[in-house]
Order: C-alpha cells, then structure tokens, then sequence
C-alpha cells in the first residue's frame, strides 16, 4: 500500500505541468460551452483557441508566469471562464512579493471592473453573472481573494520548514563539532597519561636492561638484557605512532602490518623465548590489505597469549589459503604452568569483533592439552 502511494505522488509530481495544462483547458472549453459558466456567443474556435492558450500558459508557469497571468485576463474578459485565473492567482501569492504582488492586485482589479464593463454591454446571463454588485464581490473572493491566501499560507508553511530544515541541519553540524572536538580532547588526554606513564617505564626498562647488558658476565645475561632492551626500543616506537595517531586532528589511523610481516613476527616471539614453527597450506595468492592485517593481529594476539599463559609451550601458526578465503591456525600444546603474566581479557573479544566485520568467524577454546585459536576469513568481504 505505501509503496502504491509513492509511485502514484511520484507520477503526479513528473506530470503535474500536464494535468494542470489539461485541466485549465478543459475548464475554459467547459465554461464557454455553458457547462460550468456563462455559454459565450462567439465562434467556437475563438473558445478552442483561447482554451489551448490558457492550457499551455498553464502548463508554463513554473518557468514563465505572465503568459498564464494574460491568458486569465483574456479568458476573463471575453469568455468569463475562471479557471486560468484561480490558477493565476494561486501562482500570485505562492510565487510574487512586495510590488509585484500588489500589481497583480492591482491588474485583478482592473480585469474585474472591465468584466463588470462587458457584462453590462453583452447583457443577458453574462451581464446577471459577471456585472451585478452582489456577483462581482463572490467572484473577486472566489477568483482572486482565496486561491491568493490559500498561495500565500502555501509560502509561508514552505519558508517555515525550510528555515526548520537549516535550523535542524546547523544544530547537527555544530553537534558533531563539539563531538569531534571533545573527542580530540579526550585523545590528547589519553596520549599524554599514556606518555607520562607508560613511555616513562619502558623508557626505565629499557635504560636498566642496558646498564645490564654492560655490567654483566654471564652470555646468557646479556643476550637477555639485550632482547629486552631491543624489544624496549621497538615498544617505544610502537607507542609513538599510537600517539601520534591520538594527536592527529583527523580520523585516526594507525598504520598496521600484514602477512608480510608475519616471519618477523614470529621471529620475535622465538627471541623472546618460545618455541614456535610455521606450516602453511595451499598456494599462496595476493590476498586483500583488510585481510592480511587483521590475519597478523590473529597471530600477533594469539602469541601474545601464549606468551603470557603457556609460554613452555610447542606453539604452531598456520596458515591455510582457500579458494574462498584464508584460514588462520595458532595451536599450542600442553604447559608445566608458571607464572602468568597479567591481561584485560579483552584481546580475543575485539579480535571476535574484528574478524565478524570481514564476515568471518574466529574460533578460541582449549585443544589436546592446550589451546587453539582458530579464524576463518572470506575474500568476499575483506575484498
């Protein structure tokens, strides 16, 4: 039903010229045959002529109103057909202003009185129709007074809600300004309590680790203290672009790695002491940049797991190129257990999030002893 509704206002709206061109020229014709007004002695192709006339004027209004505003004259005067004139006076109060306004008042009235002058002169039901006092009064209501208010209360309600429609659209630009503002502020604040807090103790790590590698004797001892003061290093890299993209006035965005950093990755984690293989299936295809990184933050979340909870622990990552996708594999074995390092908990849940909006699935839960991370992520919706 409603879309009935709409397609029918659709078609009005595309041939409303033509309905109201045919409309005044049938309401002329009518009125000089009798039909709705006074039946006029003259010819009927001079009727024709001035129904076709007043038709076309009509149906040229929203580009042109004075052939419309003649027409109403001239059918007036020599037919006394209203039609075109209940128009003219409708486009009158919807289209002119101030002067112009008041000439078409003043050019209505003239057109009346020269109506009451051909009445008087024709006689019969022309002169009872058109020349009486009691007459001229309705007509000039009729014909002019009313379908004016009527355009000018079509005006104003369109000037109210356009004002209403910028008002609307200002309150909303300056709301997402004052959003975008307090987001930034609160960006800044972040950035600098991340600054003070944690560049300062890594920085202190990474000092300390250092002075160790320096001090110490034992090879094992420096080649620890240097794997931390490296790691230190490249955390403080990491944690100046994260501020600066939390400074950034714009949309922030933080450059991210893909697959083809993948090796780099897990060279890492084997410096930092687990062990961990890679097998890959399938061939190799250039996969989409979405893809490839939110594959490597599977990877990268998933070691960092095992890190934390299994860190004794064989750990396989595998990735298994499909015709439809790729499938990302983390797999580790069982632990001796050990001192577990500290998380939010919030690391698979956003990870969950971020593979659901590439249309994917991701799949987290314990397996033979250990646990198994598990994403599958098609290319239709990565691509």
């Amino acid at each position: 039903m409603a879309s009935s509704a709409v397609a029918v206002r659709r078609a009005v709206q595309r041939y409303a010229s033509v309905l109201l061109a045919v409309t005044v020229a049938a309401a002329v014709w009518a009125s000089s045959t009798g039909d709705i007004g006074v039946r006029s002695p003259l010819p009927g192709v001079v009727a024709f002529v001035l129904a076709v006339a007043s038709g076309w004027a009509a149906g040229m209004i929203r580009t042109r109103r004075w052939p419309l505003f003649l027409a109403a004259a001239v059918g007036w005067l020599v037919l006394a057909a209203a039609a075109a004139g209940v128009v003219a006076s409708y486009q009158a109060g919807l289209r002119l202003r101030g002067r112009r306004l008041a000439g078409y008042l003043a050019g209505a009235a003239v057109v009346l009185a020269g109506g009451v002058l051909v009445g008087l002169e024709v006689g019969g039901t022309r002169r009872i129709t058109t020349a009486t006092s009691g007459n001229v009064l309705i007509l000039a209501a009729g014909l002019v007074g009313l379908p004016l208010v009527f355009g000018l209360w079509v005006r104003a309600r369109r000037d109210t809600l356009a004002a209403l429609r910028d008002r609307a659209e200002r309150l909303e630009r300056e709301q997402e300004a004052r959003a975008d503002q307090a987001r930034a502020e609160e960006r800044t604040r972040i950035a600098r309590e991340m600054h003070d807090v944690v560049a300062h103790r890594v920085s202190l790590m990474v000092v300390h680790a250092g002075a160790l590698e320096v001090t110490a004797v034992d090879p094992a001892t420096v080649e620890a203290a240097a794997l931390i003061r490296t790691t230190g290093r490249q955390a403080l890299t990491d944690l100046r672009e994260v501020l600066g993209v939390l400074r950034q006035a714009g949309p922030a965005v933080l450059p991210e790695r893909g697959l083809d950093a993948l090796d780099e990755l897990i060279g890492e984690s084997r410096a930092a002491g687990l062990r961990v293989s890679r097998q890959d299936e399938g061939v190799p295809t250039v996969l989409p940049a979405t893809l490839g990184r939110t594959a490597y933050r599977v990877v990268r979340e998933a070691l960092t797991n095992v890190r934390k909870h299994a860190a004794d622990a064989e750990t396989v990552v595998g990735l298994h190129y499909l015709p439809d996708g790729l499938e990302v594999l983390v797999r580790n074995g069982p632990s001796e257990g050990g001192t577990a390092l500290p998380g939010a908990g919030q690391g698979l849940l956003g990870l969950r999030e971020r593979v659901e909006l590439l249309g994917g699935r991701l799949e987290a839960r314990p397996a033979d002893g250990g646990f198994l991370v598990r994403a599958l992520i098609p290319l239709a919706d990565a691509a």
